[in-house]
């Protein structure tokens, strides 16, 4: 195991906000999940789980009482080799019991961390490994499923990114690992996990926005030169659409799988917690010059996220770069649609009002007073009438079994007057259509967002045996109710 700086070939420039983790020397196996392994030793990357203090604003003074892998806001970012095989030993020195998530990475099914279903939890003072070969190369995240609500709130989270076999050709690559934060006047964490206002209504939305673990005044570029940025959303609940002002992002992979480079819609990346999405970004802007970006999703909440700060060098080139943008496609199975079985899950709950914080049709939101629904056993969600509340559990029932290598094609249909990311542990799937249409330039998603009252078809291959979760990532609305298991035999 080394640790390198962040870059896509050995003359890009490295991000001043990333820490890698990159193991080397790996034996290469097959790209499939659950591959067997011939090798007898690998090198190993430790990751801790441990109380911490860090500066979240790094203009003052106050410091906030953390948990944090690696010590570090983000966590560690994880480097690996797609097709190569890795183990992680991840030690728990928190106060309670943990787990480690390893989100979008198709592995096997004991490697998938949820308590209960696919693994013992970590005690306190215990530790455990991790191994799998990631088949996919792109950009995943890594964060606890248990006590969710509480352990991803209070830091850990870090990311993962699996690179490919060839480098992408731009300039300099960056992450950007973006998360909110509820702070006290203190600048403590403040408390009241899992209230029913937030589990009922947007989740546990904060009070500051930072990227890579500190509010950012500027992220320093320079003119000329193209960007691969790697946008990680790692809140509990804050979705965001994030505009990028005097520039014309390309989106090339949504949640670490290629798609069709295209533009977003409106001008908007609309990046739900948990999401993530890869863009090219050609800065044709003047040396010396400050563009903002802006996250105005929710209505009468914008803000600066931060800004594009151009040096005052001479630009790396006139024009954009003369290079293509698609990147190398994933292993992914083709669905057999003609073939599939189907199903439709229904998303039910919540505060039934109509009012809150709520997004439109257009994916804005709106400031507004409380419905009536109440909650029994802490169930306030449910997905076809049926509430599984917690993190994970040995004893869930699945919503339905899925036979191994048949196509699944599910619609998921928004009941609810709130948003919803929707994550599938375990898979990669198609997003077919929304609302009936089809859906343009071949997304492949692990979490796809789903606006009150809307539905989305979605299909995959059932080639990963175990039972899987299906979740809201708003962490309140997960361990609320909104979660099911999905069984592949």
């Amino acid at each position: 195991m080394s640790v390198t700086s962040n870059s896509v070939t050995s003359n890009l420039a490295a991000s001043r906000r990333t820490f890698l983790v990159r193991t080397a020397g790996l034996a290469a196996t097959a790209l499939l999940p659950g591959a067997a392994r011939t090798q007898t030793s690998l090198p190993e990357i430790q990751l801790t789980a441990a109380p911490n203090r860090w500066s979240l604003v790094s203009d003052s003074k106050l410091t906030t009482d953390l948990w944090c892998y690696g010590a570090r806001i983000p966590g560690p970012e994880i480097r690996l080799r797609q097709g190569e095989s890795a183990r992680i030993v991840v030690r728990n020195d928190l106060p309670e019991a943990t787990t480690v998530h390893w989100h979008g990475i198709r592995l096997p099914n004991a490697m998938d961390g949820v308590p209960g279903l696919t693994q013992q939890p970590i005690k306190p003072g215990e530790q455990f490994t991790y191994e799998f070969t990631p088949p996919d190369a792109g950009t995943f995240w890594y964060h606890p499923h248990a006590d969710s609500l509480q352990q991803l709130g209070r830091g850990l989270a870090g990311v993962l990114i699996v690179d490919g076999p060839q480098p992408v050709a731009v300039d300099r690559e960056l992450t950007w690992a973006l998360a909110d934060w509820r702070l006290a006047p203190d600048g403590q964490i403040a408390g009241g996990f899992g209230n029913m206002m937030d589990a009922g209504m947007s989740g546990r939305l904060g009070n500051i926005v930072t990227v890579n673990g500190t509010v950012s005044n500027e992220e320093t570029v320079r003119a000329g030169e193209r960007l691969r940025l790697r946008l990680v959303n790692c809140s509990l609940a804050r979705i965001m659409g994030l505009r990028f002002q005097g520039h014309h992002p390309v989106i090339v992979a949504i949640d670490g799988q290629p798609c069709v480079p295209h533009a977003p819609q409106d001008g908007r990346l609309l990046l739900g917690p948990a999401m993530r999405i890869d863009i090219v970004l050609d800065l044709q802007g003047e040396p010396g010059e400050r563009h903002a970006v802006i996250d105005d999703f929710y209505d009468g909440l914008t803000y600066r996220l931060t800004q594009l700060a151009y040096d005052k060098r001479p630009p790396l080139r006139t024009k954009p770069l003369d290079a293509p943008l698609a990147l190398p496609r994933n292993p992914l199975p083709e669905p057999d649609l003609a073939n599939a079985i189907r199903h439709e899950l229904t998303l039910q709950g919540g505060m039934m009002s109509g009012m809150g914080m709520m997004g439109g049709m257009g994916g804005k939101g709106t400031m507004g007073g409380m419905g009536s629904m109440s909650a029994r056993d802490g169930a306030v969600w449910a997905i076809n009438g049926q509430s599984m509340t917690g993190d994970g559990d040995a004893d869930m029932p699945p919503l339905f079994v899925l036979e191994r290598g048949r196509t699944c094609q599910l619609r998921l249909h928004n009941d609810t007057a709130w948003w919803h990311p929707i994550h599938i542990h375990g898979y990669s799937f198609l997003i077919l259509q929304r609302n009936g249409s089809p859906v343009a330039d071949r997304q492949w998603a692990d979490t796809v967002l789903i606006p009150p009252k809307q539905t989305v078809d979605v299909a995959f291959v059932a080639d990963n045996p175990g039972d899987w979760m299906l979740h809201c990532h708003v962490m309140d609305h997960q361990v609320s109710g909104m979660m099911a298991v999905l069984r592949v035999a």
